[in-house]
């Protein structure tokens, strides 16, 4: 398999969007969603992320979206971002889902964001591997956990 590619979605991915999502509902510990969705939902999301959040994509070379990463906005905090990163099962633990947060984190850094949150479910050992890979502080030991990433720029 060659190198995927990454880009920003647009309101035109809600369809592959809509399709990870039902795909990821499915397994036995889903992360950030309640159930199924539509893209007709999804396209509600990316409008109301405006510019201030952003869904990136991982595509294959044949240009079929296998994962995305969000960052949005937290109504209640104006300095802090959601961060949600969702691949389909066959191409977890390659280094995408790491390149897939780079780029949203990379998006929050640019907007100003200080802090980046999200929710773990209870017992999903992969997803705390995954994000504790990525630096997040999350604690282990309360199901429904919360996570937390402090955002510092980058240097040189």
């Amino acid at each position: 398999m060659s190198e995927p590619s990454y880009r920003q979605a647009t309101i035109h991915d809600a369809d592959a969007i809509a399709e990870i999502i039902n795909t990821v509902v499915e397994e036995p510990n889903p992360a950030g969603f309640d159930g199924p969705t539509t893209p007709e939902r999804v396209r509600t999301w990316l409008t109301r992320q405006g510019g201030e959040g952003c869904i990136f994509l991982c595509l294959l070379e044949d240009a079929r979206p296998i994962g995305f990463s969000a960052i949005d906005f937290d109504t209640h905090e104006p300095d802090t971002a959601v961060l949600g990163v969702w691949l389909l099962a066959e191409h977890r633990r390659g280094g995408l889902g790491t390149a897939l947060a780079e780029y949203a984190l990379g998006f929050a850094r640019d907007k100003g964001f200080k802090r980046i949150r999200g929710r773990l479910p209870d017992k999903n050992e992969p997803a705390l591997a995954f994000l504790s890979s990525i630096g997040a502080l999350v604690p282990i030991y309360n199901p429904e956990v919360t996570f937390e990433l402090p955002l510092y720029e980058e240097h040189d």
